[in-house]
């Protein structure tokens, strides 16, 4: 007995929810032609490391380096692979020394640049 008006509540009210959430069809956007959308997406930062590249991975476009601590990110000395663009690879080879800064997003650590 009491399911009945509930059930017919909690119906209108997800109905409303779906009307709510649609476009809106008749919205005029007259003079906003030229106006710049920005969205506001943070990048991730930018973390700096000195380490010994270990190795090169031109396939895969990873070079694995043995950094020192990274206190930016909250990392312990390791060693580990960063990705890396082909460009980034020119000159180097395993066991050169760099000094390198990279961005950490969705778990993946990409090199922003390398130098020795």
């Amino acid at each position: 007995m009491k399911l009945t008006p509930i059930a017919v509540a909690s119906t209108v009210f997800a109905l409303s929810l779906s009307a709510l959430a649609e476009d809106v069809p008749g919205m005029k956007m007259d003079g906003m032609e030229g106006m710049e959308m920005k969205q506001d997406v943070k990048q991730a930062p930018i973390a700096k490391a000195e380490g010994t590249i270990k190795s090169i991975n031109s396939e895969k476009q990873t070079v694995t380096i043995a950094h020192g601590a990274v206190p930016a990110v909250q990392w312990p000395a390791m060693t580990m692979a960063f990705s890396v663009t082909e460009d980034q690879l020119t000159g180097l080879t395993a066991g050169d020394r760099v000094s390198f800064s990279f961005r950490l997003e969705g778990g993946r650590a990409t090199i922003v640049s390398i130098k020795k």
